[in-house]
C-alpha cells in the first residue's frame, strides 16, 4: 500500500511522461509540420510569462514587505527587558 503522497507522485510522474512522449511524437510527427512553429513557441511563451511571473511575485513581495527595525532599536529593547527581568 502507497501513502497519499505517494500516490500523487507516482499520478505527476506518469502524466509528466505521456506530456513528454506526447509533445516529443508531435514535434516530430509530419503531418504535424506545419503546426511545428505553434508547437515549439505555445510551451517557450508559457514557460517564459511563467518565469516573469515570479519575477514580478517576487519584486511585489520585496516592495510591500516592510523593512526590518534597525539593530540599535533591538538592542535597547533587548536591554530594557534585562532591566526588567532583573527587577522582578
Amino acid at each position: 500500500m502507497v501513502s497519499k503522497d505517494q500516490g500523487i507522485g507516482g499520478l505527476i510522474f506518469v502524466a509528466c511522461v505521456a506530456v513528454a512522449i506526447s509533445y516529443t511524437l508531435a514535434l516530430f510527427w509530419p503531418a504535424l509540420a506545419p503546426f511545428r512553429l505553434w508547437i515549439v513557441a505555445v510551451p517557450v511563451l508559457i514557460a517564459f510569462v511563467a518565469v516573469l511571473g515570479i519575477g514580478a511575485w517576487i519584486g511585489w513581495t520585496m516592495a510591500t514587505t516592510p523593512p526590518p527595525r534597525p539593530i540599535e532599536e533591538l538592542e535597547v529593547e533587548e536591554a530594557g527587558r534585562a532591566e526588567e527581568a532583573e527587577e522582578k
